[in-house]
């Protein structure tokens, strides 16, 4: 089973948002599991993160899929982005949308998405070409 993880900096969400987000890693398709982790800071330890920001690379739904079929960490940042150090150790740089979103939002969109990828890869009609 892919371990996916959600390390996300910043200050707890508001309601709406964490509604969306736990329902979204409830309804994960047999097989995939998401932890979502809240911190204050980052951690010490550089892992191989697929960072979110609004400069990185743009995926379409299948290309986002297939990173999926292994272990992911996925990283937001906080008000202030993230330091360009640690984009630059990333293993990818990802960007939800060319539009900034509010943090939040951006979890949610985030959640959704991955919640989207799992269903692709089990076979669910969910996504729909």
């Amino acid at each position: 089973m892919p371990r996916l993880r959600v390390l996300a900096v910043a200050a707890r969400l508001p309601a709406w948002a964490e509604e969306a987000c736990a329902g979204y890693a409830r309804r994960m398709p047999r097989g995939y599991e998401v932890e979502r982790i809240s911190l204050k800071k980052l951690p010490a330890k550089r892992e191989a993160w697929i960072v979110l920001d609004e400069k990185g690379r743009s995926m379409t739904t299948m290309q986002f899929a297939a990173l999926l079929k292994s272990e992911a960490t996925f990283l937001i940042g906080g008000a202030d982005g993230l330091p360009d150090e640690v984009k630059a150790a990333a293993r990818l740089v990802l960007r939800l949308s060319s539009l900034t979103l509010p943090h939040a939002l951006a979890q949610v969109v985030l959640l959704e998405q991955i919640y989207r990828a799992a269903t692709v890869l089990t076979g669910h009609p969910y996504h729909r070409t």
